[in-house]
């Protein structure tokens, strides 16, 4: 067999792992391409003013009430933690320092989910002992809720 031939085993093995994704999945990671592609293109220079507006766009596809909790979490990020610059991610919107994503919201329609999600990385520091929350499922935003987010996103971002 030469090197431009596969095994009929080898094409399964792929066929298999290309079926293991969802489509909501595969749409996940086109639009992350597209982001980093993006991204290469505009250069060192590019602000928080491109991503905002690419933020503020993403949210304004989002169906109610997942847009509504959307506007309010950027409103809350940002008077939170004016260090996080706003950027998609995955095309959810997404808060980074440094460039690493700290924090993110991912709406329910994203991967057919019941609720929406607010979503801490590994950058975030939010460490407390041997276990802590990662994310926080969302049905609607009260305002506890926004007390408890500002102040996560703020210890996050810190």
């Amino acid at each position: 067999m030469n090197d431009t031939q596969m095994s009929a085993k080898t094409t399964a093995a792929i066929d298999e792992t290309v079926d293991a994704f969802t489509a909501e999945e595969r749409a996940a990671v086109k639009e992350r391409a597209k982001e980093l592609k993006a991204a290469g293109g505009r250069g060192p220079r590019a602000g928080k003013a491109d991503g905002e507006s690419e933020v503020l766009a993403k949210i304004a596809e989002m169906a109610e009430p997942d847009r509504v909790m959307a506007e309010r979490l950027h409103a809350i990020v940002k008077a939170s933690a004016p260090v996080l610059s706003p950027k998609l991610w995955y095309g959810m919107p997404a808060y980074a320092r440094d460039g690493n994503v700290v924090c993110f919201f991912q709406d329910a329609r994203k991967f057919k989910s019941r609720y929406a999600t607010l979503g801490f990385s590994d950058k975030a520091n939010l460490d407390e002992g041997a276990m802590w929350p990662s994310a926080f499922a969302l049905t609607k935003l009260t305002a506890a809720d926004e007390a408890r987010i500002g102040a996560l996103v703020k210890k996050a971002a810190s």
